[in-house]
């Protein structure tokens, strides 16, 4: 038995997984337990989590594997300062000490965090590879392509590789700075969003725009071959030697500096998110063509940060390349982890590897739990009044009823989500059907940007019915269109409204018979729910559908903005007594917020002060 920690550090996101025997135990991103989004420091919490899942103690490990290769990453990082010297230096004294003082030392390190207790080998895998292996590996595929594409690992920005049992290969690489990653984010900067977490909303804003700078893109900033290679005009970029990802050059291509954060999204913002999503579709469609005449595989599998592109994704699954394509939900870095632990299980240990139709993912769910008895303590120290239901199916309906009068439920159930998507466990839920949903669920209780579109859940049964889409997507991945019998026509006026430049009028004009969830070029980014992964998730949505009829409902993380995800039950509490959601579900317990004790406003205040509604 091989008993394999996997890693992911200091950089962006850490996490870790654990991997017993070719079985993924238990993974999870560090954020979720010191409320630090997107925290890089060492996983202390989340690798405490794997090994009390597990029952296993540092000295019982048999390996820890970190998800990519400081070293190489190092030489990277000095070769670019010295080739644009003396522009960096202000960068390159910001970043050396954490390089000398930690990350050149990361087996010292390691070793320290578990205690000095762990002496046997610490291995490293490449980053690319870790990706690689965290799609492959745990897909239903005996054999598939596999496409990696993210900001930058080492020196890799791209990759294709071939997956054939229980081993990988990297075929073809693309090399820093030439980055598709690094041109999105680069716009999603210019656009006044966070570099690292603002590619999803980029991504929301595309429909609102057109696409007319894809001419200004690939004329200027980037020449993109029949492969889908790409080298980019580093003169109209600044991420390599300084702090910011675009300078003048760039923003004099584009009519004027970047948006100020928080300030008014206006229609050049729309119109470049367009331009670069149409750009980023096309070159991810010639790599994966070029991927299929490298490796004559019908499957492909994804991973990478632009992995999380589900536009990109659904397009590529319809443009019928490969018969299938698969993206793991943990696409980002955190998924370097568990990558890593099953690189060395199978690549490396030579574990053999039988695929049973379907992935071996445990639909993500692979956080902690908690119990009813542990719930109820937390209830208890907060005097929180609550209904407890013994019994699972009376829960489900008193749920299914509040949702189909048009109550907001935040819902906590089994197992936290790995990556970045609530898929049942942490969520926030609703009727679809109401058509004011999406803009109250944004700035009532996420306190974010109105326009940010919202998930489906749909009933596996029920996929077809709703959406042009005919097979399973349980990690929110694929985007497909609302299916044209769903559609509802507009209005004189409601045309009208659809090309007013306040993007919350556009927001709230009805679209389809699914308001709330239906975007406006008429798509969703949709996640289908099946009894065998999702269990109490789906029964409560088949109980919905008996009571309305309609066997989808909407579904967003459980979180406010600028917070990970919830973890525990006293994170999901403080989070639906700082919001306006109506009804709480922690496992078996329900309460409402016209019960709850009163708040001090002030607690309140101070926990979304940070945050600004546009």
């Amino acid at each position: 038995m091989a008993r394999i920690l996997g890693l992911s550090a200091f950089y962006h996101d850490s996490a870790a997984a654990l991997v017993v025997d070719g079985e993924i135990v238990a993974a999870a991103q560090e954020e979720r337990f010191t409320r630090i989004k997107h925290d890089p420091e060492f996983p202390k919490h989340a690798v405490d989590y794997c090994l009390k899942e597990a029952g296993l103690r540092p000295e019982q490990l048999d390996y820890v594997v970190f998800y990519d290769k400081p070293l190489q990453k190092f030489d990277r990082l000095l070769e670019t300062y010295l080739a644009f010297a003396p522009a960096g230096l202000r960068s390159f004294m910001m970043a050396m000490p954490l390089w000398l003082k930690t990350k050149l030392h990361l087996p010292r390190e390691i070793r320290k965090a578990l205690g000095g207790r762990y002496t046997k080998r610490i291995a490293f895998t490449g980053h690319h590879e870790s990706h690689a292996a965290s799609t492959f590996f745990p897909s239903r595929y005996e054999e598939a392509a596999i496409l990696t594409l993210d900001g930058v690992g080492e020196w890799d920005t791209a990759t294709i590789g071939h997956g054939q049992g229980n081993q990988l290969k990297l075929l073809k690489t693309l090399h820093f700075p030439h980055s598709l990653g690094l041109l999105y984010s680069a716009i999603t900067y210019f656009c006044g969003f966070k570099v690292n977490s603002g590619e999803y909303k980029l991504m929301g804003l595309a429909p609102y725009g057109e696409p007319r700078y894809v001419d200004t893109i690939l004329r200027h900033l980037v020449d993109v071959k029949p492969d889908g290679s790409l080298a980019m005009d580093m003169s109209c970029f600044n991420y390599c030697q300084g702090l910011t990802m675009t300078n003048a050059k760039f923003a004099a291509l584009f009519g004027g500096p970047a948006r100020d954060p928080e300030t008014a999204i206006t229609q050049r913002e729309m119109d470049l998110a367009a331009s670069v999503q149409k750009v980023t579709e096309d070159i991810v469609l010639k790599m994966a063509r070029h991927a299929q005449e490298l490796t004559g595989s019908k499957n492909l599998c994804l991973a990478g940060g632009v992995a999380l592109n589900c536009v990109a994704n659904g397009k590529l699954l319809r443009a019928g390349i490969f018969d299938d394509v698969f993206a793991t939900p943990a696409s980002g870095d955190a998924g370097g982890a568990l990558g890593a632990a099953l690189f060395v299980h199978h690549q490396l240990l030579d574990q053999p590897r039988a695929p049973k139709g379907k992935d071996s993912l445990k639909g993500s769910l692979l956080g902690p739990q908690f119990s009813n008895g542990e719930i109820r303590r937390v209830l208890d120290e907060k005097k929180a009044p609550c209904t407890f239901y013994e019994q699972e199916p009376a829960l489900l309906e008193a749920v299914a009823k509040e949702m189909a009068d048009g109550k907001v439920i935040g819902w906590f159930h089994g197992r936290m989500e790995f990556g970045p998507r609530a898929l049942g466990a942490r969520s926030i839920i609703g009727d679809p059907r109401n058509s004011a949903m999406q803009s109250q669920m944004n700035l009532r209780i996420k306190f974010r940007e109105s326009f940010r579109p919202f998930a489906p859940c749909v009933l596996i049964e029920d996929v077809s019915k709703y959406f042009d889409h005919d097979r399973e997507s349980p990690y929110m991945l694929m985007v497909a269109d609302v299916k044209r019998d769903q559609w509802l026509p507009l209005t004189p006026e409601q045309v009208q409204l659809m090309k007013d430049p306040d993007l919350r009028k556009r927001v709230n004009v009805p679209r389809s018979t699914l308001p709330a969830i239906t975007h406006v070029d008429m798509s969703a980014r949709l996640q289908t729910v099946d009894e065998k992964r999702h269990g109490r998730y789906w029964r409560l949505i088949k109980e919905f559908k008996r009571q309305t009829g309609c066997g989808v409902i909407i579904n967003t993380s459980f979180n406010i903005r600028g917070e990970p995800i919830v973890c525990t039950p006293d994170d999901a509490y403080r989070c639906f007594m700082a919001s306006d959601m109506d009804v709480l579900v922690l496992e078996n317990f329900v309460l409402c917020r016209t019960e709850q004790p009163r708040q001090d406003e002030s607690a309140r205040k101070r926990y979304i002060e940070q945050f600004k509604l546009d």
